[in-house]
């Protein structure tokens, strides 16, 4: 079974009401399942090329140049993700009047 099938079964709410505190979840996990994706492909997706990475002859603290640039821009990529879901759970929140911008 896919992972989207999955993810809709274990989501699926037959037509029912849902309460305001509901639609804050689903939109919020919604939006941590496609972080956790991006985060997979940039941490364990891109990794399984290594072979393919092995061919540099450029050899920066004794790895291929590709790999070297592949490991920054992972780390890269996960700092711009970390700014990337706060800006938008901080959006989910307001939509929902769970913000806390106002609560100072």
């Amino acid at each position: 079974m896919s992972f989207w099938v999955m993810f809709r079964l274990l989501t699926y709410r037959e037509g029912k009401k849902m309460s305001k505190q509901q639609q804050h979840w689903e939109k919020t996990r919604m939006l941590l399942f496609i972080t956790l994706a991006i985060w997979f492909v940039f941490s364990i997706g891109i990794f399984f090329f290594g072979a393919e990475m092995e061919a540099s002859s450029i050899r920066p603290l004794g790895y291929p140049l590709s790999y070297y640039m592949t490991c920054q821009g992972s780390l890269g990529i996960f700092v711009i993700l970390i700014f990337w879901f706060a800006n938008r759970q901080e959006k989910i929140d307001e939509e929902f009047g769970f913000s806390e911008r106002g609560d100072d």
